[in-house]
């Protein structure tokens, strides 16, 4: 049986290999009365069937070779264009050929029609997923803090639990604080960190030694940004922790705790000086306006930018039993006990000058305030949570209900058992010189992976 015909242009025809010779040989094999693809191992009874199983074959080839690439999967030829080739390979096929089977082609048709649809139906599973995962993390452009307080504001209006001037009067404080660009604070508790100490002098006798850091702010979730914003409203806490550190304070020109858009623009502005281009990429350069998560690398950034030496830490993976991460507690402790105590406490209370840790994990962060560490040995870290609201914060302010709020905040490294966790840590201030080092070394972020 030959394959040779007069076709469209070719090229390299003069080229015969042992492996052409094999593809027209497997066309048909009257022997056995079966018509064998020459691209992949599958036979057919009818050449009709085995011409559309090719034609499937030159889609696949066509997407992969492109336009200026399209080589006959039979022979050397490379044909100018897809039609060209489509009638070249027909050619083939037609020499080939045998009798024709319809019932055979209208199920080999139907089940083309299947795999189109299957493959329809996959890539529109895909663009789902992906459209769910840009609003999971903000990235859908569907809102931002204001609208999102608006839309909340209104919503409680019209269910009852707002009233008509209640709205008015937070819509006015809200656009204040927007134009100022400083928080209102309204989710703020102050003085969560000597509510602490005096809790840990007088209960937990079973504590042989607690660490603290350096006086911290809580701040929680408003309505304009509950789902999103724990990120903003830790760096809130650090921020109001770094303000009151001598090391620090010089760094500040305000002092004033911004807003989270006032962040969200920080953010661009540090991309604008050029940190950590890959992560500008992943938001697109743009954070203002948007509902967009940010994590540990944009905690790094803010800080790079205000001239504050940060470090990232990953805790990549488990380093104890049962999916634990004892090595990131160990780091905890090491980081508070380098400090000595700035107020004169019981010899097992240290409160240092040290500012709290950023904790992130999978979906969530917090602040790491504290660390306890028991009689038995075992170790808790103490976390303040931007999930947590004003009114269970300031339980730890009253006698009455302190241990409830204590037992919220103190967590096991039984609790903490997330695949992954990211510690964000201020180590000092940076000079010009080397605040231009960190950008150029921005361009590649790394962390120090423990283990």
């Amino acid at each position: 049986m030959s394959t040779e015909s007069k076709g469209p242009d070719l090229e390299n025809t003069g080229y015969l290999s042992e492996q052409n010779t094999h593809r027209q040989k497997c066309l048909a094999s009257p022997e056995i009365g079966l018509f064998c693809c020459p691209m992949c191992a599958l036979e057919f009874s009818s050449s009709s069937i085995l011409q559309e199983h090719v034609e499937i074959h030159l889609l696949e080839h066509h997407c992969v070779q492109g336009e200026d690439t399209l080589e006959c999967p039979l022979c050397p030829v490379v044909c100018s264009d897809s039609v060209s080739l489509e009638q070249h390979v027909e050619i083939h096929l037609d020499n080939g050929a045998g009798s024709s089977d319809s019932d055979e082609r209208l199920a080999w048709r139907l089940q083309r029609e299947l795999e189109k649809k299957r493959w329809e139906e996959e890539n529109r599973l895909e663009k789902e997923q992906f459209k769910k995962l840009q609003r999971q993390f903000g990235l859908d452009g569907s809102g931002s803090y204001r609208t999102q307080m608006e839309k909340t504001m209104e919503r409680d209006v019209a269910r009852g639990i707002m009233a008509t001037a209640e709205y008015h009067y937070n819509r006015v404080e809200m656009m204040e604080s927007l134009a100022s660009g400083i928080d209102d604070g309204r989710t703020r508790t102050q003085g969560v960190i000597g509510a602490l100490c005096q809790y840990y002098q007088t209960e937990c006798r079973d504590c042989v030694h607690l660490w603290l850091s350096a006086d911290t702010d809580h701040y929680c979730s408003s309505l304009g940004d509950k789902g999103w914003g724990c990120g903003y409203r830790n760096f809130q806490m650090l921020l109001s922790s770094l303000f009151r550190l001598d090391t620090y304070a010089s760094s500040f020109q305000d002092k004033s705790v911004p807003s989270i858009p006032r962040v969200q623009s920080m953010i661009e502005d540090a991309w604008d000086l050029g940190l950590d281009p890959q992560g500008a990429s992943h938001f697109n350069n743009q954070l203002h306006g948007t509902r967009a998560w940010i994590g540990a690398t944009e905690i790094y950034v803010l800080l790079t930018s205000l001239g504050i030496s940060g470090c990232i830490i990953d805790f990549h993976q488990p380093t104890g039993p049962g999916g634990t991460h004892p090595r990131l507690f160990e780091w905890v402790k090491n980081y508070f006990s380098q400090s000595s105590s700035t107020t004169k406490l019981p010899p097992r209370l240290t409160q240092t000058t040290l500012p709290p840790l950023y904790l992130q994990h999978q979906g969530h962060s917090r602040s790491i305030v504290g660390l306890e560490q028991r009689k038995n040995g075992n170790l808790c870290l103490l976390l303040l949570d931007p999930g947590s609201s004003s009114s269970d914060t300031m339980k730890l302010m009253s006698r009455e209900t302190a241990s409830i709020a204590v037992h919220h905040i103190r967590k096991l490294p039984g609790s903490l058992k997330h695949k992954r966790y990211q510690v964000v840590g201020v180590e000092g201030v940076l000079s010009a010189e080397e605040k231009q080092i960190r950008i150029l070394n921005s361009r590649t972020l790394c962390a120090e992976r423990i283990p």
